[in-house]
């Protein structure tokens, strides 16, 4: 419903606008191959008036993420925004520009560089700081620390920084990287019936995605640091939009930086595209936090996304709303839980206050009250509602079937489906529809009527996931597979994954029914680390221990310290490989053992590989 939202409030609007310098001059940001990877100009289409396509408050989002350029944030201070998903904060220094948040792909973060350098000053980078660990606030990083700079210029990031952006990306970062193409559109036409936005910003770009490790650890509140002559008081806020977080003030220049924490629009609780369940009773705690370090000590209050707000009072009603609004959907829902109510009924029953409801910066333009209820009720009961019917139900392929059988067949599950939607009931037509898809992948019918329903509701979500999602799954029902824009698989990201995060990378392939009958074990010997790990296979399950080496000859020694079942490190492995952890990634990606001292079987290498699936980054979602 729109009837209490103001419209003629321009606040956003101005504030969007102000400290207006400059935007690229080519609207089209090319990769090395000359391929696209952003063009500024695709979303000239929002600055007509709102189409029976779109829900007009999400448009009206839409037209304000849509702004990108230069802009001032207050003196030293600037912003790049609108040139992905991301903003890109410059604060310069002393002697050169501290860059924050260098985007999601170097050929964004690289263009816009260019553009602060343009109109400020080809000003040295002294220094890089990453709020969080989510791409899109890294991947850019080789455009500002190129190689051959490591170690020269301070990166900082929250204790526990590498090891979350890397993992997220390893454990179900295929399946998270399919459901992202659903989650932000990326790859629908722009346009009034198309992607408008995702409501923290555009979409992602496609370029390239690097990591540049950390030098600087944040580790605790109230840390002081100094870069290129700029004082920096940090806040630590882990668990909150990500594990690892930090907010963090420029007290010299009265600039409070609010990473992900707090943006114009509800966050998510949980992601449409997976991710751990965050917490948002400490969410809230951290914002109380921030209002009572930062909220008198700063003029101007900027974030990773959006744009700024000014003023003390706002500042301070601005943190007040995102506070009460995590709190008031954490504490409603933990209260109607208590009362026996599931989390798809509380979602329906749950209503936010007034004050909340007609705020613009609380509106679900990227999370829902809707899907962030239902991911508060997972995160303290599970899956499970408690009913026994839900227990042991069919899988949705059987389900389909017998539903349709009890329609009396795909033909006429199609038309009752059509039905519905006629009558408007757009919620029960996708169920049914769903059902006669899943019965029959291939009938055309039902795969049009369904991908009718999506689009209808696409095109009435506020929420510009929701949309995202239901569009994209029209557009594959109708024959067209979206492929995903952003390739994790970059070898920075590898060499930031620990040795046993490796081993995790490995045991999650197993395919443990091809596995139940081998054993093996294998023992990785890395000299540049000086720890040995024993890897064993069996019962289908790949476990491992690791132990230091005895330094100067290679031996193990010392109490095993990891996690894992395998046989013990006094008996010999039937391949011992003793090498560099680059070596290792070498082996990994099948370039083979030159270089590599080599004990025991060979052969036990492939056999382990053997045994492996590869992840299905075209896995089906809206049909079996």
């Amino acid at each position: 419903m729109t009837d209490d939202l103001d419209f003629a409030d321009t606040t956003d609007f101005d504030n969007a606008d102000r400290g207006f310098i400059a935007s690229l001059a080519n609207p089209r940001i090319t990769g090395a191959d000359g391929a696209p990877v952003w063009d500024t100009d695709a979303y000239g289409f929002l600055e007509q008036d709102c189409p029976a396509t779109a829900h007009p408050s999400l448009w009206r989002q839409g037209r304000l993420v849509a702004r990108h350029g230069l802009y001032e944030v207050t003196a030293g201070i600037y912003q790049v925004r609108g040139l992905d998903l991301s903003n890109m904060t410059l604060v310069e220094g002393d002697t050169g520009v501290i860059v924050i948040d260098p985007l999601i792909s170097v050929e964004t973060a690289a263009a816009g560089l260019a553009l602060y350098r343009e109109h400020r000053g080809d000003r040295p980078v002294t220094g890089m700081i990453y709020t969080h660990s989510h791409g899109d606030h890294f991947g850019g990083s080789r455009a500002i620390v190129p190689h051959g700079r490591d170690g020269s210029v301070p990166v900082l990031a929250p204790s526990g920084f590498l090891e979350h952006a890397v993992s997220e990306n390893v454990y179900a970062g295929t399946a998270m990287t399919r459901r992202a193409v659903y989650m932000y559109g990326s790859d629908l036409p722009k346009g009034p019936a198309g992607q408008i936005g995702c409501g923290l910003g555009a979409t992602t770009s496609t370029g390239t995605i690097s990591l540049v490790t950390p030098t600087v650890d944040v580790t605790r509140t109230g840390q002081r640091e100094t870069v290129d002559g700029v004082e920096i008081v940090f806040q630590l806020t882990p668990g909150t939009e990500a594990p690892a977080e930090m907010n963090f003030l420029f007290p010299q220049r009265r600039a409070l930086c609010l990473a992900e924490n707090a943006t114009h629009t509800l966050h998510n609780i949980l992601t449409l595209r997976g991710a751990l369940v965050r917490d948002p009773r400490i969410w809230a705690h951290y914002l109380s936090e921030a209002e009572d370090l930062f909220a008198g000590r700063a003029d101007v209050a900027f974030a990773s996304h959006h744009w700024p707000t000014w003023g003390r009072e706002a500042i301070g009603g601005f943190l007040t709303a995102q506070r009460d609004l995590y709190t008031y959907l954490h504490d409603q829902t933990l209260r109607m839980l208590n009362q026996g109510l599931t989390g798809a009924e509380i979602a329906e029953e749950i209503t936010l206050p007034p004050a909340l409801e007609r705020t613009w910066s609380t509106r679900g333009y990227y999370g829902s009250v809707s899907h962030n209820v239902k991911a508060i009720y997972q995160r303290y009961m599970g899956w499970f509602d408690g009913n026994p019917a839900h227990l042991w139900e069919h899988p949705p392929v059987e389900l389909a079937r017998r539903f349709t059988a009890d329609y009396g067949g795909i033909d006429a599950i199609t038309a009752k489906g059509r039905r519905h939607a006629a009558d408007g009931d757009l919620r029960f037509a996708a169920t049914l529809l769903n059902h006669a898809v899943f019965a029959e992948p291939d009938h055309t019918p039902a795969r049009e009527a369904l991908a009718e329903v999506y689009e209808r509701l696409g095109h009435g979500a506020e929420n510009g996931t929701w949309r995202n999602f239901y569009l994209t799954a029209a557009m594959e029902l109708r024959g067209r597979l979206a492929e995903a824009a952003v390739d994790i698989a970059n070898p920075e990201m590898s060499m930031a994954l620990t040795v046993d995060q490796l081993i995790d990378s490995l045991a999650i392939r197993v395919n443990g029914p091809r596995a139940w009958d081998t054993r093996l074990t294998l023992d990785w010997r890395l000299t540049d680390q000086q720890r040995a790990w024993r890897l064993t296979l069996s019962n289908g399950a790949l476990t491992y221990r690791t132990r230091a080496l005895d330094t100067g000859t290679g031996a193990e020694g010392g109490a095993g310290t990891g996690t894992g079942t395998g046989a013990g490190q006094g008996q010999s492995a039937d391949l011992s490989l003793t090498l560099t952890k680059p070596q290792l990634l070498g082996v990994l990606a099948g370039r083979g053992l030159d270089g590599v001292t080599v004990e025991g079987d060979p052969a036990v290498l492939g056999r382990l590989t053997a045994l492996l699936d590869d992840p299905d980054p075209r896995f089906a979602i809206v049909t079996p």
